[in-house]
């Protein structure tokens, strides 16, 4: 039985498992969006969600122990500059996962893993902005004043 033993296993070493994580993590915190495997995207939630709670915090002991699990310093700054700020109003759930589908080739559940946040709300108002900004149909199909007079 496996009473109290978290997390997977995923068919991987320690260390190949360890180091996996690491750089799905780090990709995550890089593109704040993530395709990989359902498995593989439960067990990321758990360490970014740890990750940005770190960020959350900002001392200098969260940001080495940000650190040992992320190997990029740009990164890491990324996460207590940029990142943290954005979830300071909220306690948790500062990952989705969004389930896409199969894999084609092995038929694999595969999930897209992405931070929740304002960078996506804050594009998507910047777009219905522009669309709102375009001139009506009746100005378009106005001659203009100089082209209507022979």
């Amino acid at each position: 039985m496996r009473h109290q033993i978290a997390g997977r296993k995923l068919g991987r070493t320690t260390s190949h498992r360890t180091a996996m994580l690491r750089n799905l993590v780090s990709s995550l915190l890089e593109h704040e969006r993530v395709k990989t495997t359902d498995a593989k995207a439960k067990e990321l939630r758990s360490l970014a969600e740890k990750l940005i709670g770190l960020g959350k915090r900002g001392d200098l002991h969260a940001r080495r122990q940000a650190l040992s699990v992320v190997r990029k310093r740009e990164l890491v700054q990324k996460l207590f500059e940029t990142l943290s700020p954005r979830y300071q109003s909220r306690t948790g759930g500062y990952v989705r996962i969004v389930k896409v589908g199969n894999r084609p080739g092995d038929g694999a559940p595969v999930s897209i893993v992405e931070l929740i946040g304002e960078g996506k709300e804050a594009e998507k108002k910047a777009r219905a902005k522009k669309r709102r900004e375009k001139p009506k149909r009746s100005e378009r199909t106005k001659l203009p004043e100089a082209a209507s007079q022979p």
